[in-house]
């Protein structure tokens, strides 16, 4: 397909798209099913979109409590981004998150982060009620409980969350092995 020609809506576009990370914090470590797995998930979404120029956000909850971000997603955040502290389970209950998303005038927002079924959850409901488009790469979430994880999905999902994983994510972004970051994008996924 030619570049410029329209895509379906629910492919992501890396002029339309956003990259949140939400609390993948230190405490969340001993207790996250599957947390080391997460975290590499994170950390390859975040350097895919940073090869891709996609702009990443990032939000801690309540970091005195839970300390700040994993060091392996920390470590590859951008340049000059700075996790927004928030104490609201979605990110969209803390104004300086509302307004920076809003300044990045993207309204593709691919959500990465813990947990599923809580800030995940609560957060994409609200960007959906508030028109955004919602992608979330399944390897990059879950819950203390499995259980949880799951009916968090399913929460998502039914208000139309956009299901896929990083490398489905990345590829969309991507669009053709013909641009200068392929290789950089391929080296994150296989």
């Amino acid at each position: 397909m030619p570049a410029g020609t329209p895509r379906h809506p629910r492919l992501l576009d890396r002029d339309a798209a956003v990259v949140v990370v939400i609390d993948v914090q230190e405490a969340y470590r001993s207790v996250l099913h599957e947390y080391e797995r997460v975290a590499r998930a994170v950390a390859v979404l975040v350097q895919g979109a940073a090869a891709l120029g996609v702009p990443v956000l990032a939000t801690e909850q309540y970091p005195k409590g839970l300390g700040h971000t994993a060091a392996e997603v920390a470590e590859h955040l951008p340049r000059g981004v700075a996790p927004i502290e928030k104490l609201s389970l979605s990110c969209c209950g803390t104004p300086l998150f509302v307004s920076t998303l809003a300044r990045l005038r993207r309204r593709q927002v691919v959500l990465a982060g813990i947990e599923t079924h809580a800030c995940v959850s609560q957060t994409a409901h609200d960007l959906i009620a508030a028109g955004y488009a919602v992608h979330l790469p399944r390897d990059t979430t879950s819950s203390r409980r499995a259980e949880d994880a799951a009916i968090g999905w399913e929460k998502m999902l039914s208000a139309g969350v956009i299901p896929a994983t990083v490398e489905s994510a990345l590829l969309e972004l991507l669009r053709t092995a013909e641009a200068p970051e392929f290789k950089a994008v391929q080296c994150l996924i296989r």
